[in-house]
């Protein structure tokens, strides 16, 4: 294949080049080839235009991770349209404010969907305003297929095409403004990273809305790879449903893995005999999980960095040895200017954003040279490995002196009776921020206490003015959608 000029383009090379094999199958064993898959976009092409979206219509759209949102996202492609990806989790408020601010034409919702009336909501924030609400069924075909084969796909101008907002856990939420470049770039890398191809079968358990769903959408593209989704990441039936399917690569990261993990303890025969690599992006890693997956299952993690206003820029590969692909987040792929200033990361290149939609935001986001102040904490070593030590937002104040929340959390993963944990500074009138720590235990039964954990620490050589004071044991912990820890409820819940 030649290289791709759009996400288009991408697509229809895939399915001219090899028509007859599976592109994506679900967890209630629908599948689809990419020649049916091209059948269904163009249909929903049609059945968007005759809604009135075309070239520069600014479509959001918050859709669980259904084959039917890939034909969307297709059939947007092909028109020209702006997409809005809104992850599902979303509510009322926050889809008023991205919608509003995106200017959107359209907002494309499931009826309803794990007991949310989305179409009511979406009606709701339409009320008295120009933006209308489609409702896409799982299982409905297109209302206007027979105008299908009458849409020529646009093509593409390399201006932005897609809007992507943050999670907005600490303000309004931000809206990064991308080219089908960023995620061609994006989805490059990837592929590169793994070695990704045809033979390959890549469990996702990442929203389809998230920019790492839409860089796995065109990766598979690229790659010849086919895509196994689950609308609900369950860890029993996800688990269960990737290896019937015979998964030889897995994502999305730590809270995934420890299900797979927890699967194969329960399982008397292999559940991914033929796995080759766990893909792991959009939250970090504690340093042990490599040894885990390495000892349970024969593969390494391969992790990704990369945010929202610029993702999958660097990545581990393969062959790694394992010190690296446990403690380190890869190495800049090709086109990325990545480098750490004052301790923090930032960086430019293909994948990065053309700017915010709001953009009095993006003075204070790029630096006098262009490149973007990622705010994450890190160092390259010689090889140029990134390591991400942390967040300059996620650093505990105690006493005028810095504590990182993930080198505390790093070593407490270590913990026999620790399954998953957090670390969270709150306000402390003595010492200003006292060290929080949120665990999941292994046995609920039998937390471990806060003497147990300080402990540990202690073997584990870890200066004491950096253990924890506060123990909060939870069922589990609060994530988004990618399994990224939503700091910012814990610091509310504990202060």
């Amino acid at each position: 294949m030649l290289p791709p000029a759009s996400v288009w383009d991408a697509f229809a090379q895939r399915c001219a080049e090899t028509p007859g094999a599976t592109a994506i199958v679900d967890e209630r064993g629908h599948r689809v080839s990419w020649a049916e898959l091209a059948a269904r976009v163009r249909a929903r092409t049609a059945e968007l235009a005759a809604a009135g979206v075309g070239p520069g219509s600014v479509v959001s759209w918050q859709l669980p991770s259904w084959i039917a949102t890939a034909e969307l996202t297709l059939a947007l492609a092909a028109l020209g349209a702006v997409q809005n990806p809104i992850v599902p989790i979303l509510r009322d408020r926050d889809v008023a404010f991205i919608t509003a601010q995106a200017g959107a034409t359209h907002l494309v919702v499931p009826p309803t969907w794990r007991g949310h009336d989305y179409a009511a909501m979406a009606h709701d924030i339409a009320a008295g305003s120009a933006l209308r609400v489609l409702v896409l069924d799982r299982d409905a075909p297109p209302a206007d297929a027979g105008r299908a084969d009458a849409i020529a796909p646009m093509r593409d101008d390399g201006g932005v095409r897609w809007l992507f907002y943050t999670s907005g856990t600490t303000a309004e939420p931000k809206g990064a403004r991308h080219a089908d470049a960023a995620l061609l770039a994006a989805a490059g890398g990837l592929v590169a990273a793994c070695g990704m191809g045809p033979g390959d079968r890549l469990g996702s358990p990442a929203p389809m809305s998230h920019i790492g769903g839409i860089a796995i959408l065109v990766a598979i593209a690229i790659a010849g790879t086919t895509l196994l989704i689950d609308e609900v990441f369950d860890p029993a039936r996800t688990s269960a449903f990737f290896s019937a399917e015979d998964a030889t690569l897995l994502g999305a990261g730590t809270p995934f893995f420890l299900a797979y993990l927890d699967a194969q303890a329960t399982s008397a025969t292999p559940l991914f005999p033929h796995v080759r690599c766990f893909l792991l992006g959009g939250a970090p890693k504690p340093p042990s999980l490599n040894a885990m997956m390495r000892e349970r299952f024969g593969a390494p993690i391969v992790s990704g960095y990369g945010l929202t206003e610029c993702p999958m820029l660097a990545w581990n590969a393969l062959g790694d040895a394992d010190d690296v692909l446990a403690t380190t987040e890869g190495r800049a792929i090709e086109g990325v200017d990545l480098r750490v200033v004052d301790g923090e990361v930032r960086v430019r290149g293909p994948q990065l954003m053309a700017g915010y939609v709001d953009a009095a935001l993006d003075a204070e986001a790029f630096d006098d040279e262009g490149y973007l102040r990622t705010g994450d904490l890190g160092a390259l070593d010689a090889g140029g490995n990134l390591t991400i030590t942390g967040r300059s937002k996620d650093v505990i104040i105690r006493n005028m002196e810095n504590v990182s929340a993930k080198e505390v959390e790093d070593l407490l993963f270590l913990h026999a009776d620790v399954a998953d944990c957090a670390v969270v500074g709150v306000p402390d009138a003595r010492v200003g921020e006292r060290v929080c720590v949120a665990v999941v235990a292994r046995d609920p039964g039998a937390p471990p206490t806060l003497h147990d954990l300080c402990a540990h620490l202690d073997a584990q050589q870890l200066s004491r003015r950096k253990h924890p004071e506060q123990l909060q044991v939870m069922a589990a912990l609060p994530r988004n959608g990618m399994g990224k820890v939503l700091k910012a409820e814990l610091r509310e819940a504990f202060a």
